[in-house]
């Protein structure tokens, strides 16, 4: 438990935090997945679509420290490649 009263703001910093970016994951993992969905569907103009509006939420979500910079590069470098083979 928490002694000082910078300990218990911290604590109830964290708390808010947490909430925060448990939201930001949440609303990128369904982003990418209405990019995946698109792509199974085989409709290549709405997978770019979906990336187009994906991409700056990841990018987003890796500049807040939710996520690994890397990770965000990586998860659009693949996402876009998958789009570009695409028939």
């Amino acid at each position: 438990m928490a002694n000082t009263k910078s300990a218990k703001k911290a604590t109830r910093q964290m708390v808010r935090r947490t909430d925060v970016n448990k939201n930001r994951r949440s609303a990128v993992k369904t982003q990418v997945r209405k990019v995946e969905e698109a792509i199974a569907s085989g409709d290549k103009a709405a997978a770019a679509q979906a990336l187009k509006s994906a991409e700056p939420s990841l990018v987003r979500t890796a500049q807040k420290g939710v996520m690994h910079r890397k990770t965000a590069a990586r998860k659009v470098s693949r996402l876009a490649h998958r789009i570009k083979a695409m028939a």
